[in-house]
């Protein structure tokens, strides 16, 4: 073959490709729906935040060690609740579950139609010791300032307990009734995982027959910055939620003095495996909930990054490498791998008898927790470490679908209160309550009404939790909108 028609093939083969590539872009149309904003209900914003910062003034902290939880803190919540919102609390049946938790019942005027079930906690987690004065208000001050309500909670998740009641409150005070049954699920223990508060509502909700429409619960956020090129800000429905394991790598050896150390004392042993698995994370994919995100996204993209997105065939590889490169991102490609803890030792002329770290990985759904313990053992390849799962772990969810009537409301939802965001599937990457939920339905979705960078959610169990004022009035109208789109 001459050299001119390999060129001319060449080129023939370019403008193929290049024709293929705007073909598909032009058909990667928009997936946002079009609606008209809600009008919003009339709400007192300053009351709304002193209610709020009230509530975080209650110390209803989940400790690790049982013995260290206040019930009579929780108790006193529970009081609190009942003064600030009355006619939730004359107009709707509530129970105490297992002590401390707490299920409303709204019945709806149809009782044919399924309920929808709303979720919190009432529970937040503790101030590690020693940040305190890093705060700019005490974390249990409850101090409106500078625009924000601030303490502990703020977020995670009184926010969401108390901006489901004023919702409801102020539905009430306007004659609204639903014709759909809704449940109002306040969880005690969601940062201990659950077991003794929503796995006890959902147990007694079972023994009652009941099947919901859909759940939800916290998880996604409106997100700015979330994908590079991206101005507007992204409602992010949580369709899934990632698994989790640790597991403990350690070593034994003789002890002795540090003056003969063998060549490799415990603590070399275990810190080269930990070396290991950290050079062979487990692979990033493009699947699931994340590539749903994507293809919901990518429409509204500049054109450059446009015809990235829709053609994944090509451009998958390119595109996984670029989100790979920023942790938040990253962690919805793949399980990610996280050491935590590493000790071993006693005195530094002193050869360690064993030594151990731990290692938590996040699971993405589609791997498992075998197929990470699995490629830990391979990846360490060392049988003077021993490898272990420190308890059987939690399977990732299974991913809810996005072709319901259940996911049309909440994005419209979205759209009628932030008509400037975007809506799109998301993968939750903490634990939530909402996965006990799947024996009552496979619609299961996770959103937080709330605006913000995606560094602002390193205040979530972090230093200086807040919410901006204008922000927590819009989660109110967010979950009353909700309520009323849904019957």
């Amino acid at each position: 073959m001459s050299r001119q028609r390999a060129l001319r093939l060449l080129l023939l083969a370019l403008a193929g490709l290049a024709t293929i590539l705007l073909v598909r872009t032009a058909r990667f149309t928009s997936k946002q729906v079009a609606v008209e904003p809600a009008l919003p209900l009339a709400l007192d914003r300053q009351a709304l935040a002193e209610r709020l910062a009230a509530a975080l003034r209650i110390e209803t902290v989940s400790h690790q060690e049982q013995s260290q939880i206040s019930g009579e803190a929780f108790l006193a919540f529970h009081r609190y609740l009942g003064e600030q919102y009355p006619l939730v609390h004359r107009r709707l049946r509530r129970e105490v579950v297992n002590g401390y938790s707490l299920l409303y019942t709204w019945e709806g005027s149809e009782p044919g139609r399924k309920p929808i079930i709303l979720l919190s906690h009432l529970d937040v987690v503790p101030v590690e010791p020693g940040t305190e004065a890093q705060w700019s208000y005490p974390p249990f001050a409850g101090r409106i300032a500078e625009g924000f309500i601030w303490g502990r909670g703020a977020l995670d998740d009184k926010f969401g307990v108390l901006g489901i009641l004023e919702a409801v409150e102020a539905l009430l005070g306007s004659g609204f009734q639903p014709r759909t049954t809704v449940y109002l699920a306040f969880g005690h223990d969601e940062e201990l995982g659950g077991e003794r508060g929503a796995q006890e509502i959902v147990n007694l909700l079972q023994s009652r027959a009941v099947a919901a429409e859909y759940v939800l619960d916290e998880g996604g956020a409106l997100l700015r910055g979330l994908l590079p090129g991206l101005a507007m800000p992204v409602g992010a429905i949580g369709i899934a939620e990632k698994g989790s394991v640790s597991i403990e790598l350690s070593a034994r050896t003789e002890g002795g003095h540090s003056s003969a150390p063998p060549p490799r004392t415990a603590v070399g042993l275990v810190s080269s495996a930990v070396h290991e698995v950290e050079r062979h994370p487990l692979p990033a994919e493009l699947r699931g909930a994340t590539r749903q995100l994507i293809e919901h996204i990518g429409p509204e993209l500049p054109l450059l990054y446009r015809v990235v997105c829709a053609n994944l065939w090509l451009f998958g590889g390119v595109l996984e490498r670029l989100l790979a490169n920023t942790p938040a991102t990253n962690a919805t490609l793949r399980t990610t791998t996280a050491a935590t803890i590493i000790a071993g030792g006693v005195k530094e002329n002193v050869l360690p008898a064993s030594a151990r770290a731990v290692i938590n990985f996040r699971i993405l759904p589609g791997d498992s927790v075998a197929g990470v313990l699995e490629h830990v053992r391979r990846a360490v390849g060392n049988p003077q470490v021993s490898v272990q799962a420190l308890s059987a772990g939690r399977e990732a969810s299974a991913e809810s679908p996005t072709d319901t009537a259940a996911f049309g409301v909440l994005r419209r939802t979205i759209r009628e209160v932030y008509p400037e965001a975007l809506v799109a599937p998301y993968l939750t990457l903490g634990a939530t309550d909402a996965r006990r939920y799947v024996a009552l339905t496979q619609n299961i979705y996770r959103f937080t009404p709330i605006v913000g960078e995606p560094s602002d959610l390193a205040r979530i169990h972090g230093t200086n939790e807040r919410i901006a004022l204008e922000h927590y009035e819009g989660a109110v109208q967010f979950f009353a909108r909700l309520i009323q789109n849904s019957g």
